[in-house]
């Protein structure tokens, strides 16, 4: 009896060493994991989003760590998803990016306009000329033998031997002494001599001495540099051959590039001053002749063509050459920004705008309407105001953290303001009857059964609620719906939702069944703003990260984020858009 109550004795003692021991080892995590859990819990019921401070683009309903860089999230400011046009980042997300801003101003516009042009020295086409050969022959003898030399007018080019210039000089020798019976033939032989360009003197020397000559020298009719020569000593030649091509460069070309945007600003007769690295410390001055008609599709610029006088020769083709085209610009207040600051898309011109007075930092998306460049600024037509603090750099990486947020960008500015009806989606709701939304109540149930199955990555599963769903598809009557719009409406919808539904059924793959799913939620949840609900609220739903980070939404009929794109890869990943209720058909 003893030992049986020393014994319970002993196990009493071990039962309560344990438990101490647990407390001291792993008691005080407890609490935490319960709190933790509360908090959690709070926090999806107040509605509360966490973000990461390094990607803005991800969005839960309750804390956690980032499913990219694993760091800390953070509750998200609610300001930015009320208006969104407004966008807020953490200090560190901001230093990374490296943003800076600049305060713009008025400024009067009373100095002269400067454009910066590049460019290139070309010879003056017009007063390109060629060294031909006016008889047919073999060139005995060149005097002038290489490309670049100089060549003055009047100067022996070559000298040609020509059979057929011997015989004329025999007709001609013979005509002579036929002249007292038949003098139109001495003249006629003349002038075939002189249609080859043989000299009056040397035709009278002919005459007079009667030596026949069997060559001839051709001489330079301008003056110029080789730029080709085509012919060799022994080379045959017929009549009106080049021997050799010249260039003149007392007067040269030189043509600039200009942009499209710059030719508001050009215009033929303005002064361009250049220079030229080949001739240091020297200023040249040319004048604008001749504005290409037609822009390059390529580099979308405009050849602009000047004239220069280079009577020292100084300048040479192929030289290139910085020039600066200047214009007094008007005495007025202009309000300018800088050229960094601006996002392109399209017709559309975008800054952001640094909001003042805030804690943390705040971005607004602006479009303004730009005038004319001068310099390396954009004149302000409308848009901004002055005082405004604009991101000059950096800007990309703000609106690339918009565009995941589902905010407004560049590439897209049609986000609503929460709360406010600015759908243009039409409203059909009076054109049905209590049957119809009913069944379509019906059709988002068993939308809400695939949506599970996504969740549950079960692809098996997919195909076999979308067959059902596929079914319902085709069980209702289009009379239940009054109006031949709304009917035409239902019917379009109707026909992508089956579309999109087969797809799912057809493809092997859990990645492209949710790829249809993306598209089957978008035509669901259009239908379901157009026409209403009878008596049951859902929530859109929506992932910054699916779809390659284009985002993508979903119905739900909880609040609680459960992403149907990424399953338990990332399953709270995503915000609550909008809540379709019977009250709120088109929120």
């Amino acid at each position: 009896m003893n030992i049986r109550i020393y014994t319970i004795l002993l196990i009493s003692l071990g039962l309560v060493v344990g438990i101490g021991l647990g407390y001291l080892l792993f008691g005080h995590t407890s609490p935490h994991s319960h709190n933790h859990s509360s908090h959690n819990d709070s926090a999806a019921e107040n509605g509360k989003v966490f973000t990461c401070s390094m990607h803005p683009q991800i969005r839960q309903n309750e804390p956690g760590l980032c499913p990219i860089c694993g760091m800390d999230l953070i509750p998200a400011n609610e300001q930015s998803e009320t208006d969104p046009s407004i966008l807020k980042m953490t200090q560190e997300a901001v230093q990374l990016a490296n943003i800076q801003t600049t305060v713009i101003g008025e400024t009067r516009n009373s100095k002269k306009f400067s454009l910066s042009l590049t460019g290139k020295i070309q010879s003056d086409e017009r007063r390109a000329t060629n060294i031909v050969a006016h008889i047919p022959g073999r060139i005995e003898q060149l005097f002038v033998s290489f490309t670049g030399e100089t060549v003055t007018k009047g100067q022996k080019v070559a000298r040609i031997y020509s059979p057929e210039l011997v015989s004329a000089q025999q007709e001609l020798l013979e005509a002579v002494q036929l002249k007292e019976t038949n003098p139109y033939l001495v003249e006629a032989a003349r002038n075939k001599l002189r249609y080859w360009k043989i000299g009056e003197r040397t035709i009278q020397s002919i005459e007079t001495k009667g030596n026949i000559q069997e060559t001839f020298i051709l001489y330079a009719a301008e003056s110029g540099i080789v730029s080709h020569k085509n012919v060799s000593t022994g080379d045959y030649l017929k009549k009106g051959e080049v021997l050799f091509a010249l260039d003149n460069l007392d007067k040269l070309w030189v043509f600039f590039d200009a942009y499209e945007e710059d030719l508001v600003h050009v215009k033929e007769g303005s002064n361009i001053v250049f220079s030229t690295p080949a001739v240091p410390n020297r200023k040249f001055n040319a004048r604008i002749t001749f504005i290409n008609p037609v822009i390059d599709p390529t580099s979308r610029t405009i050849s602009l063509r000047a004239e220069v006088n280079n009577a020292l020769k100084l300048l040479k083709p192929e030289m290139l050459v910085w020039g600066q085209l200047q214009k007094k610009g008007k005495q007025q207040q202009a309000l300018s920004i800088p050229k960094s600051a601006i996002l392109w898309t399209g017709k559309r011109s975008v800054v952001y705008i640094k909001l003042p007075d805030h804690l943390t930092p705040t971005f607004q998306y602006k479009e303004v309407e730009l005038g004319e460049s001068i310099g390396d600024n954009y004149l302000v037509v409308s848009g901004i105001n002055n005082g405004d603090e604009v991101v000059t750099h950096g800007s990309f990486a703000i609106d690339a953290a918009a565009q995941l947020n589902n905010q407004m960008s560049m590439i897209n500015k049609n986000v609503l303001i929460k709360g406010v009806n600015n759908s243009n989606l039409p409203d059909f709701s009076e054109a049905v009857s209590i049957e119809f939304k009913t069944y379509l109540t019906t059709i988002v149930s068993i939308y809400i059964e695939l949506k599970d199955a996504f969740v549950a990555t079960n692809k098996t599963k997919a195909k076999e609620v979308v067959g059902k769903l596929i079914n319902n598809l085709s069980e209702f009557s289009k009379e239940s719906i009054n109006s031949q719009e709304a009917r035409m409406y239902w019917t379009n919808e109707q026909e992508h939702i089956h579309k999109h539904s087969e797809q799912i059924k057809m493809v092997s793959t859990i990645d492209k069944q949710r790829k249809q799913f993306e598209f089957l939620s978008k035509s669901l949840i259009k239908t379901v703003k157009v026409f209403g609900l009878q008596d049951q609220t859902y929530y859109v739903q929506h992932c910054p990260m699916a779809n390659n980070n284009k985002g993508a939404d979903w119905l739900s009929q909880n609040p609680k984020i459960l992403n149907p794109y990424f399953g338990d890869r990332m399953l709270s990943c995503g915000i609550v858009k909008d809540t379709l209720s019977l009250r709120e058909k088109k929120p």
